[in-house]
């Protein structure tokens, strides 16, 4: 075991942590106050790991030039992010070669740093960012995913400096011990860390096959046909009736769908009673008998995330039933929600309208799945208001087309999609199982 020399051994006294003078390179407590590293591995500073880079090409000295520009953030790492001509371009910028990793100084506690490879076609980025290379005892992929690490992430948080904002400059960076294992070892835990990550994506890929077949399976099932004038290049004009007209702007009625199985019905069809507007009440971090859904709260699918959170006042005439249909007026336009009695007593928020389903003409998770469909996506894009917060109104919404097969049929389309739907979630769950572990075993690799 190798334990970082940072902090004096001391057994006489249970609260004091002593320090070498020789260590102490900033008057604050944090990066002192945390526990030991122990590894297996020597522990190094990265400072006698990484070099930094700041060779700067000077865009506005060739105005007429294009200059193709990096971004990086805490998903993706680094990303061609636009290009650029040299005249709009003010000051010199950062040359990023091949191996080279870059950082975001002021978001780096949030993973926002990325590593250049031949999967980046660009090669220029803002002065702002800190880049730096590996010197040949350690192998850049390996410092990248260690930097992805929570034990990393913890390291890096006690470094940051800064009252108001915290930032990670390249020497308080350097100041970071850590296990810097022989370069074989380092391959190895690299290569034991992609087989689980590529296994992730290839279980991320199917999930995203078996969304596309639910999509392909809805509109043959429904006789589908979607079309977008909005996109249609040869379309000069388009000649509306006057009673066709809800709204005065070039987006509204730019899309139409038909069946060849089914007629075309409105939403309004299939409501009972009128819609009703969500409560305008704060959200508190704590957990009761009651959640506050918010739109933030509804995932993609249609799923709640884990994100709970309950209102300040809850007024009864908010509590959600079985089967209410929520869709969202405001924000993410068009997501949708189907009420269920076992996730619990539930309101909903003032950007989320509620709907009645008429349960003798509709299957309630049809007509969630429906509202999942390219066709029902395509008519949202085409009608929200195009104001900085695009929105559609209950009125609105009761006048969108849907189609509406006899009720076998739904239970039909429903059975089907259902069965995909949880083989996704179990390729989803799975994939996102398998990038913690990667993470997990490498952190075992090198923290004891």
């Amino acid at each position: 075991m190798v334990r970082n020399k940072l902090l004096m051994s001391n057994t006489k006294f249970s609260y004091l942590t002593f320090i070498n003078f020789s260590f102490l390179s900033l008057w604050d407590y944090k990066r002192y106050a945390s526990n030991a590293i122990i590894s297996n591995h020597n522990i190094v500073k990265l400072s006698s790991c990484i070099t930094e880079e700041n060779e700067k090409i000077k865009p506005f000295e060739f105005p007429n030039e294009k200059f193709e520009i990096l971004g990086v953030n805490n998903k993706t790492g680094l990303f061609d992010a636009y290009i650029e001509k040299g005249s709009k371009i003010n000051q010199p910028y950062k040359i990023v070669k091949d191996g080279f990793l870059a950082y975001n100084p002021y978001r780096i506690n949030v993973g926002s740093i990325g590593l250049k490879t031949k999967e980046q076609k660009y090669k220029y980025i803002s002065p702002a960012y800190v880049v730096f290379s590996c010197k040949k005892n350690l192998i850049p992929e390996f410092l990248y995913i260690l930097f992805k690490t929570n034990k990393f992430n913890k390291l890096i948080r006690e470094n940051t400096t800064g009252s108001v904002r915290q930032t990670l400059s390249f020497a308080s960076m350097g100041n970071i011990m850590f296990p810097l294992p022989s370069l074989e070892k380092q391959q190895e835990i690299i290569n034991k860390y992609n087989e689980k990550i590529k296994l992730a994506e290839k279980q991320e890929q199917q999930a995203k096959q078996l969304e596309d077949d639910v999509e392909k399976y809805l509109q043959n099932e429904l006789g589908l046909k979607i079309v977008d004038s909005y996109f249609e290049k040869n379309i000069i004009w388009s000649i509306y009736k006057l009673s066709q007209l809800s709204r005065w702007d070039v987006y509204n009625n730019t899309s139409s769908i038909s069946s060849q199985k089914y007629k075309i019905s409105k939403f309004k069809d299939i409501v009972v009673g009128k819609p009703m507007y969500g409560a305008n009440e704060k959200a508190i971090k704590i957990k009761t008998d009651v959640r506050y859904i918010r739109i933030t709260d509804i995932n993609e699918d249609g799923s709640l995330n884990n994100n709970i959170v309950s209102a300040k006042k809850v007024d009864t005439k908010y509590l959600l039933k079985e089967n209410d249909f929520l869709i969202a007026r405001s924000g993410t336009v068009g997501r949708t929600f189907l009420y269920k009695n076992i996730l619990g007593k539930c309101i909903y928020a003032g950007y989320l309208i509620k709907f009645n389903l008429d349960t003798s003409k509709v299957k309630p998770e049809y007509i969630l799945y429906y509202s999942k469909s390219k066709a029902y996506k395509t008519w949202i894009l085409s009608n929200q208001r195009a104001n900085a917060q695009p929105n559609i109104n209950s009125k609105e919404y009761l006048e969108s087309p849907m189609i509406i097969p006899p009720l076998d049929i739904q239970n039909k389309i429903v059975e089907h999609i259902k069965s995909m739907q949880d083989k996704i979630k179990s390729l989803n769950k799975q994939a996102e199982n398998n990038r913690t572990l990667a993470q997990q075993e490498f952190e075992r690799e090198l923290f004891a």
